[in-house]
């Protein structure tokens, strides 16, 4: 049985506050969340070009191992927290060290952990307990897009700070480090940035860490839309478990929620209040937004060889039905719209390939919530964010999905 607490919410999000990069000069503050789900976003565009031609069996065990793998990585690098990467790939070249090191960091993780389930506890140190290198194919695009959306930070920095003797090395280990993984497919378009259609979609996404969310609202944390993405697919991944989500449903709900506000970065972050004040105007913003997705993302993906991915992100975003949070199911080779109750029923199978509407809609307010709840936990107050917390906890007070998750009663688990 998966049970979610409130410390596993709390814990997902505590990424918001671990920075990176912070002994080199920066222009903005690089936040471990951020870099996490750009990563992600990298590792959705491998495992997609890297699962053509696999069976659907295939697919979905390495489409698991990718995105269990990253959340691993994630709660990993949460528990270990600001060591330098070479001292850490010191620790890791060193069988024993890294033994020790990881057996410290389960017995950190197992009480946040271990209430979502048995076998999700068992896979997670199976997979920390392996020999760095031994994850297989999901293990190398993982790697690949790790080094991928590190070196994206990198370069935002690189030229600052022209005294750091350091940095001609770390660039250095960045393009060797990519250059092992150019066997893997899209890895060389990665790498060539601009210059290619996958690279200017890639640089696309990382561009939503500059866009702040409540941006009128002060906040401690702040947080971006892209870092709000990973927060919302990592609890779609959680909340999908719950609900007992088939494979491909809860990895399509992973992905989802990590692509479901891309068309902020044509937009910007319009909050729900001024699209909600008339009628017109959400349906305007909708249509630009579709417009701009067509002109800037898939069409461009489509004309340069990439039509399936650009199949899936319109798949995500609700392309076919108007809606990111519709329920779906593929039937017949149409998409079609379904309720919760079937989506839970015959909908929930691997060949109908299901992505929720609601429980993505849940995971965006949770999301919400708890940056809202952190911030007057951290001492600002502000009637924006008092409504905010007020107005969800009214919500979903009696809110449940299903038998196995009352929404509801995890917002109460917050004082």
């Amino acid at each position: 049985m998966t049970i979610i607490r409130k410390s596993l919410l709390q814990f997902i999000f505590s990424g918001t506050t671990m920075k990176r990069w912070n002994d080199k000069l920066r222009p903005v503050e690089l936040l471990e969340v951020d870099k996490q789900a750009h990563k992600m976003m990298a590792a959705w565009m491998l495992f997609m070009l890297n699962a053509r031609g696999l069976d659907p069996v295939a697919r979905r065990e390495l489409g698991d191992a990718v995105v269990e793998g990253g959340l691993y990585d994630y709660f990993y690098r949460l528990v270990i927290t600001d060591i330098k990467p070479p001292i850490f790939y010191k620790i890791k070249e060193n069988p024993e060290h890294y033994r020790q090191l990881t057996a410290w960091v389960l017995d950190q993780l197992e009480p946040l952990l271990l209430p979502v389930g048995r076998e999700f506890w068992d896979r997670f140190r199976a997979r920390l307990s392996q020999p760095p290198g031994a994850a297989g194919l999901a293990g190398r695009i993982l790697d690949a897009a790790h080094l991928y959306a590190s070196s994206w930070e990198f370069n935002l920095i690189k030229d600052l700070g022209p005294w750091d003797d350091e940095k001609a090395g770390i660039e250095q280990s960045f393009t060797d480090g990519l250059r092992r993984f150019e066997d893997l497919a899209g890895v060389s378009e990665l790498m060539a940035g601009p210059q290619s259609v996958l690279g200017r979609f890639a640089h696309l996404c990382g561009q939503l860490r500059f866009q702040t969310r409540w941006s009128q609202t002060p906040r401690i944390p702040e947080t971006s839309v892209l870092g709000h993405l990973f927060i919302v697919a990592a609890y779609a991944w959680f909340l999908s478990l719950a609900v007992g989500a088939c494979p491909a449903r809860r990895q399509n709900n992973f992905f989802a929620g990590l692509f479901h506000d891309l068309p902020e970065v044509l937009t910007r972050d319009i909050i729900s209040p001024v699209k909600k004040s008339v009628r017109t105007i959400g349906d305007l913003i909708r249509q630009y937004e579709d417009s701009e997705l067509e002109r800037r993302v898939y069409g461009p993906l489509e004309a340069g060889g990439f039509a399936d991915l650009s199949a899936r992100l319109g798949y995500f975003l609700g392309r076919e039905t108007g809606s990111e949070f519709q329920a779906v199911v593929v039937r017949a080779g149409a998409v079609r719209a379904v309720g919760w109750e079937e989506l839970q029923g015959p909908g929930n199978r691997d060949d109908q390939d299901p992505k929720d509407g609601e429980l993505l809609k849940v995971c965006d307010s949770l999301a919400a919530f708890v940056e809202a709840y952190s911030a007057l936990r951290n001492g600002i107050s502000s009637d924006q964010l008092q409504q905010a917390v007020w107005r969800l906890r009214q919500h979903y007070q009696t809110y449940a999905l299903g038998d196995e998750l009352h929404v509801g009663a995890l917002l109460a688990d917050f004082d």
